[in-house]
C-alpha cells in the first residue's frame, strides 16, 4: 500500500517537474503547453466538389494601357523633410507595437495590451511589412521575417478564418513584401507563406458552385463536410479576392489560385445587369447557389421583397475597386474587367454620387447610398437616395481618376477630382482637421448651383477616426495622376493633424470624436495605420518615379503588386 503511494507521488513530481520545464521554457507564451496539448491543425482533403477544368491565366496579347502618372516637370520629387517626419511616426507606431505587441494582431496603443482578431497570426506584423521596405526600415524588416517564419497558419484558436480580411491583410501583405523586395532569394520565405496560407484559404472554395465561405470554419472535422457559400453574404468579401489570387498564380504558375477567382468575377458579370440597378451590385448577396443549383456558378439578391442597398462604401467599395486594378494586372488582356468597371462606374455617377450642399457653394462630390424597395401593390421598385457620406467611400476619388485614365475617360479624372476633394473638404470643416466616420449632408438639387442655406447643415453620424486610409488614399493618387502641387499641400495638413491628435505614449490610437477640440482615444490601432495610411502619406512625397502606378498594382490593403 505504503508502495503504491510513494509510486504515484513519484509519478506526480515527474509529471510537474516535466511541466514546469515544459513552461519555463516559453515564458513569452505561458499558455503554450496547453495550447500545444488542444490545437488543431489544418490538413489538406480531398475535394467534395471537384473543378472539371481548371481555368488559366490569359495568354492573349497584352493590351496597350495608357500611362497613370504624369511625366515631365511636374512629375514629383522626394521631399526629403516632410519624408522624414512620417517616417519617424511610422517608427513610433512600430516601436509601440514591436514593445508591447509583437506577434499578436493589434496593440492597444493607451493600455499598451494587444487584440487578437485576426486569427492572431500577427496581422500587424505581416501588414506592414512592405511599408517597413519602402521607407527604408531594412533593419526592422528583416526581423519582421525571421518573425515571419515562425508562424503557422494552419492553426488558430478561432473557429472560423475571415476570408477577405486574411487576403488583403496577410496574403496581400506577404506578397506585398515578396514583389516590393524585388523576389530575392533570401526573402523567399514570404512566397513559401504566402503558398502556405493560400492552400488553407483555398479550401474554402469548396462548393457545389465554387462561391467561397466567407468564414471559413476550417477544423478537419468540420471542413470534411460538404458546405455551400452564404445565403446573405457580404458583397466585398466576395468581390474583393482577386488581385491577390492572381497574383500568387503569377508568381507561382499554379492556375488553382486564378481560378478561384475567376469564377466569382464570372458570375458578378452575369448578374451585373440583372440587379434592381442593372451596373451595380446590392451589399448583400446569396452566394449559396441554390436558385440555380445545375449551374455551375450563380448568385442572386439576398432580400426578395426588402430593401436592397446599393453604395460605393461600406461591404461594396472594394468590388468596385478591383475591377480596373484586376484588368491592370492581368496587363489587359481581359476586357471583361473593363466592361464590368465602365458599367458600374456609369449607374454610380447616376444614381450614387451626389453634390452636397456647402457654406461657400464649392463644387464637390460625395458618393452617397441608394436603397431599393419593391412597391408590394405593383412589384415596381422605389428608390431612395440619402446623402450619406463615409470615409471608407473616399476611396472612390482615386479609382475614378485611375479608371478614367487607364480606360480614356478623361470626364473621370475630373470626376476622381471632386470626390476627393469632398473628402479634403471634410477634413476642412472638423474641430480636429479630421473626417468622422460617417455624416450626413444635404444633396443640392441643382449640380451645378447650390446656395447655402443656414437652416440644413451636415451631421456627423459617427464622429469617430480609426485611422482610416481612403482620403490620403485618393489625394496620392491625384497627385501621381496630375502632378498639381495642391495635393501635397492638403495632404500634409491631413497628416499633421491625424499625427496631432492621435498620437499616444506608445504608438497611435483611433479617437472617439473627431469633431471635438480635445479628442477622446479610443485605444485600437488597426494594422491598416501601418499597412496603408502612413504608407499613402510616405508615397505622396517621395519620388513620384519609385513605387509608381504603372510599375505596381495596390491592393485594397496599399499592397503593392508588380505589374507584368
Amino acid at each position: 500500500m505504503l508502495g503504491r503511494r510513494r509510486n504515484r507521488l513519484l509519478a506526480a513530481i515527474v509529471f510537474f517537474a516535466l511541466v514546469f520545464t515544459l513552461y519555463s521554457k516559453r515564458p513569452q507564451e505561458p499558455d503554450s503547453v496547453a495550447a500545444e496539448l488542444t490545437r488543431i491543425h489544418w490538413t489538406s482533403a480531398k475535394e467534395q466538389f471537384p473543378i472539371s477544368t481548371t481555368m488559366q491565366l490569359p495568354t492573349a496579347t497584352a493590351a496597350a494601357i495608357p500611362r497613370i502618372q504624369i511625366i515631365g516637370p511636374k512629375a514629383g520629387k522626394a521631399d526629403k523633410q516632410r519624408l522624414d517626419k512620417i517616417r519617424e511616426a511610422t517608427q513610433w507606431a512600430w516601436n509601440g507595437y514591436r514593445n508591447k505587441g509583437w506577434g499578436a494582431d493589434e496593440i492597444k496603443p493607451v493600455s499598451g495590451g494587444v487584440k487578437n482578431l485576426f486569427n492572431g497570426w500577427g496581422a500587424t506584423l505581416v501588414d506592414s511589412l512592405d511599408t517597413l521596405w519602402i521607407m527604408d526600415m531594412k533593419k526592422e524588416f528583416d526581423e519582421a521575417v525571421e518573425q515571419v517564419k515562425n508562424i503557422d497558419f494552419t492553426t488558430t484558436k478561432r473557429s472560423d478564418i475571415p476570408l477577405f480580411e486574411t487576403t488583403i491583410r496577410y496574403l496581400g501583405g506577404l506578397i506585398g513584401a515578396y514583389d516590393v523586395t524585388g523576389r530575392q532569394q533570401q526573402y523567399a520565405v514570404l512566397l513559401h507563406k504566402a503558398v502556405e496560407l493560400a492552400d488553407v484559404l483555398y479550401s474554402a472554395f469548396d462548393t457545389p458552385n465554387r462561391m467561397p465561405q466567407t468564414y471559413y470554419r476550417w477544423r478537419p472535422a468540420f471542413a470534411s463536410q460538404p458546405h455551400r457559400a452564404g445565403y446573405r453574404v457580404i458583397l466585398a468579401e466576395l468581390g474583393s479576392l482577386s488581385l491577390e489570387f492572381t497574383r500568387l498564380a503569377q508568381l507561382t504558375g499554379e492556375p488553382k489560385y486564378y481560378d478561384a477567382v475567376q469564377r466569382i468575377t464570372d458570375a458578378l458579370e452575369e448578374w451585373q445587369n440583372n440587379t434592381r440597378i442593372p451596373g451595380m451590385w446590392p451589399i448583400n448577396v446569396d452566394a449559396s447557389g441554390c436558385e440555380k443549383p445545375a449551374q455551375i456558378h450563380g448568385l442572386g439578391s439576398a432580400s426578395k421583397s426588402g430593401d436592397e442597398t446599393f453604395s460605393l462604401g461600406a461591404m461594396s467599395d472594394s468590388t468596385y475597386e478591383y475591377l480596373p486594378k484586376e484588368y491592370l494586372l492581368l496587363g489587359g488582356k481581359m476586357d471583361q474587367y473593363k466592361k464590368m468597371y465602365e458599367r458600374a462606374a456609369d449607374v454610380a455617377k447616376k444614381y450614387v454620387l451626389f453634390r452636397p450642399m456647402t457654406p461657400d457653394n464649392v463644387d464637390i462630390l460625395f458618393s452617397g447610398v441608394l436603397y431599393v424597395g419593391v412597391n408590394i401593390t405593383d412589384d415596381s421598385y422605389i428608390y431612395q437616395h440619402v446623402p450619406e457620406a463615409e470615409h471608407l467611400s473616399c476611396f472612390a476619388g482615386g479609382m475614378f481618376a485611375m479608371g478614367g485614365k487607364i480606360f480614356n475617360r478623361p470626364e473621370e479624372v475630373e470626376i476622381g477630382a471632386k470626390l476627393t476633394n469632398g473628402c479634403v473638404w471634410a477634413y476642412n470643416v472638423s474641430q480636429t482637421g479630421i473626417m468622422p466616420e460617417k455624416f450626413l449632408t444635404v444633396r443640392c438639387s441643382d449640380s451645378k448651383d447650390c446656395p447655402w442655406d443656414e437652416k440644413k447643415y451636415w451631421a456627423a453620424l459617427d464622429p469617430k477616426y480609426i485611422l482610416r486610409p481612403e482620403a490620403i488614399e485618393s489625394v496620392f493618387y491625384m497627385f501621381r495622376i496630375t502632378g498639381n502641387e495642391y495635393w501635397r499641400e492638403v495632404g500634409w495638413n491631413m497628416f499633421v493633424a491625424i499625427d496631432t491628435h492621435t498620437r499616444t505614449s506608445l504608438a497611435h490610437s483611433a479617437v472617439k470624436d473627431v469633431t471635438m477640440k480635445t479628442t477622446a482615444f479610443e485605444d485600437s490601432m488597426e494594422s491598416f495605420w501601418i499597412a496603408e495610411t502612413l504608407k499613402y502619406f510616405y508615397l505622396l512625397f517621395e519620388d513620384s518615379e519609385k513605387w509608381s502606378l504603372d510599375d505596381y498594382v495596390f491592393n485594397t490593403e496599399a499592397h503593392p503588386f508588380k505589374r507584368m
